[in-house]
């Protein structure tokens, strides 16, 4: 039997498309540089090559750098075939709830859920929870203004799933909105003077209904938004 002919050692190339086929996440050029041994610069220069040679040959699949890390892809093209071929997550498996959720945390992060319930106009706490049991969502530290209240931000696994390099990578809101007015109503909504008065008009909702409902409203809170996160009916979709 002969012995499998051994690629060259010399092949940096190689060795990297090895080691990010077997990373299930976006992996650090210092780290990849531990990992062959080269140095930082060579790798970085390497993996900028490599990126550049499966989109000019339009391949399908892509290398990026998402995250402070660079992973594989599947080419844009295919999604819909990939997505229907391979039981995987994406984007559209999140309800309505969840993507209004995450991006209200996405684009003024750190925020409250009251900041949250804020904008959005209904409980979302369970939807907070849903969101960081799939990774997208974590603690970012405590408001100490309003009772040390607990902060979200979004997660490196969240720029992972978005292909973003960072948070300035995401688009401005406002490109989304239809017309001038919807654009002045989400710089308004998402600007801090505007949250903070919107926050003090849902405090004073709650004192409302607990002034209306007197006992019953404890039960209802408890019931409707569970102070503490776990699994949830959006959790299970």
């Amino acid at each position: 039997m002969h012995d499998l002919e051994r690629i060259e050692s010399g092949s940096l190339r190689g060795l990297l498309e090895a080691l990010l086929l077997v990373s299930d996440d976006a992996v650090a050029a210092t780290d990849l540089a531990r990992a062959t041994g080269a140095a930082p610069g060579e790798v970085a220069g390497a993996l900028a090559e490599l990126a550049a040679e499966y989109s000019d040959a339009n391949r399908g699949f892509q290398l990026r750098e998402v995250a402070g890390g660079w992973r594989l892809f599947t080419h844009p093209a295919y999604h819909d075939q990939v997505a229907d071929y391979v039981v995987s997550w994406d984007t559209r498996r999140l309800s309505q709830a969840a993507l209004e959720t995450l991006a209200v945390i996405a684009y003024h992060q750190p925020v409250t859920r009251e900041g949250v319930r804020a904008i959005r106009g209904v409980n979302s706490d369970g939807v907070i929870g849903s969101l960081r049991e799939k990774g997208l969502v974590r603690e970012a530290g405590r408001d100490a203004e309003r009772g040390q209240a607990v902060l979200y931000g979004t997660t490196r696994q969240f720029l992972e799933r978005f292909g973003l390099k960072g948070l300035s990578e995401l688009p401005p809101l406002e490109d989304f909105a239809p017309d001038e007015e919807s654009r002045r109503f989400i710089r308004e909504r998402l600007s801090g003077r505007s949250l903070s008065s919107t926050l003090e008009e849902a405090a004073a909702d709650m004192d409302d209904e607990r002034e209306l409902m007197g006992e019953d409203f404890e039960g209802d809170d408890v019931a409707g938004a569970p102070a503490q996160d776990g699994p949830s009916a959006e959790g299970q979709r």
